[in-house]
């Protein structure tokens, strides 16, 4: 049966490996996003990046939505399309236009056109603190007082919203069915993460492919998941959706930046003299796990960090070099 995958955030970090992921697999993709990135393409997709379609525009476009289920005849979607906290904290009321009223506008396209699976990208915020706020007020720690209060509850819009969207998600099952996993990454490094506090090792591996320095600007122990882990995670999940609704993390390995730093010497040894590490320690934002991806794909192996760094570092050395 022929598959086609809309791949919401397309010009993304994480939405271009997806894009990548599916090319690799032989399965048609069509990405939809509101800004391009044909640099981030190319370095990803290669000439490969003319195979799939782009689709520009808002998810709150719910005629531009049914026009492009229509024509490109979509079976699988994968949504990462989303404002982030900043954004979110800047401006709520557009943070919750793109992440809740664009979400609930592309469940009701994927319902009416009965998609046949469903991942999108939900988040460890939904718990607490994230690694990537800063000290503006985005993800802040609730007051002491109030901490009973708000267990388990997130201290920003940007993971509120993310919850809004699981629960969301819960209600397209129970009343129309629609099969659909939720997937919450800790923090996702690798090739082309080059955006926020915690792409400093992906930077850093970057800086000692070319034997540049870099700086790393926080501490701290956080969970890392590889991108291409992240990638195949989405992929598998929306082409194998099991019924119902559902939510998982991924395995987040815990290190500090000091181990990451390390795992990067290891590959090219000396490195690590020329990389320097200052700044806030980040919270430790760790969910229950009472759903990980392995109750879903029994057969998933996470990449470990010394393995993830080795091929981020392997991935620029060759471009360096090409």
């Amino acid at each position: 049966m022929n598959e086609t995958v809309l791949v919401t955030g397309g010009s993304g970090f994480i939405g271009t490996w997806v894009l990548r992921a599916l090319l690799v697999r032989g399965i048609r993709a069509v990405a939809f996003d509101a800004h391009e990135n044909p640099a981030r393409w190319q370095r990803l997709l290669g000439a490969r990046a003319a195979e799939v379609p782009f689709v520009k525009g808002s998810l709150l476009d719910r005629a531009l939505l049914a026009s492009l289920f229509d024509e490109h005849g979509i079976t699988h979607v994968i949504h990462l399309a989303a404002l982030l906290t900043p954004n979110c904290h800047d401006d709520p009321f557009a943070g919750c236009e793109v992440n809740v009223l664009g979400s609930v506008a592309l469940f009701e396209q994927a319902k009416r056109s009965r998609v046949r699976g469903m991942s999108y990208a939900s988040s460890m915020a939904v718990f607490g603190p994230e690694p990537d706020s800063d000290s503006s007020g985005c993800g802040r720690s609730p007051d002491r007082a109030t901490d009973s209060v708000v267990e388990n509850r997130s201290p920003s819009f940007y993971g509120t919203f993310k919850k809004a969207v699981e629960l969301i998600a819960e209600q397209y099952w129970l009343h129309s069915e629609l099969p659909s996993v939720g997937i919450r990454p800790h923090v996702v490094y690798g090739p082309e993460r080059d955006q926020g506090m915690t792409a400093g090792p992906s930077l850093a591996a970057r800086a000692a492919a070319r034997g540049e320095p870099c700086h790393i600007n926080y501490r701290g122990v956080v969970g890392y998941d590889f991108v291409e882990d992240v990638a195949d995670a989405f992929v598998r999940t929306a082409l194998e959706t099991p019924r119902g609704a559902h939510v998982v993390d991924l395995p987040s390995e815990p290190a500090t930046v000091e181990q990451l730093v390390a795992a990067i010497d290891a590959v090219i040894p000396g490195a690590a003299a020329k990389i320097t590490i200052d700044g806030p320690t980040l919270p430790r934002n760790d969910s229950r796990r009472e759903h990980v991806i392995t109750d879903i794909l029994p057969d998933w192996r996470a990449t470990s960090i010394a393995d993830g760094m080795r091929r981020t570092i392997e991935f620029y050395s060759e471009a360096t070099h090409s």
